[in-house]
């Protein structure tokens, strides 16, 4: 079984102390199952330039941990395909799905994969496997 990461699940990873569901979920599955989207990456990099405006220092520490993560998942960081567009386009209506969390779940969709997320709720009526570390429970 393979797994897309939502942002938040990424970025607690790398936290001095992650929540415990999220270290332990992490460890247990293989690195080769784990997929980013392209959309994750951007989402880092606007918080990382938003974050320069007020602490360079701490921006460049993100700048790094970028540049590892992008060099990690290589081949594992997916794109927005046709594919994809057409599935959000299907998964948004009639329920409004925020267009990010919604992107990452028809891309879950697409490729057969359980979004890995903690905004569930924002993204229950997409019809895609969800899984929250952050509980442990399987909203599949």
């Amino acid at each position: 079984m393979s797994f897309l990461l939502d942002t938040n699940v990424v970025s607690e990873i790398r936290k001095k102390a992650p929540n415990p569901g999220v270290a332990a979920w992490f460890e247990a599955v293989p690195a080769s199952e784990l997929f980013l989207s392209v959309l994750v990456v951007g989402e880092i990099r606007q918080g990382i330039e938003r974050l320069a405006r007020r602490d360079s220092t701490q921006a460049e520490v993100y700048e790094r941990w970028l540049g590892q993560l992008v060099d990690v998942y290589g081949d594992r960081i997916v794109p927005v395909t046709a594919d994809v567009a057409e599935a959000w386009g299907r998964i948004s209506v009639p329920d409004a799905v925020p267009v990010v969390d919604g992107l990452l779940a028809a891309t879950a969709l697409v490729h057969g994969w359980t979004l890995v997320t903690r905004n569930v709720g924002d993204v229950a009526s997409t019809g895609a496997r969800l899984l929250n570390p952050f509980t442990t429970v399987d909203k599949t």
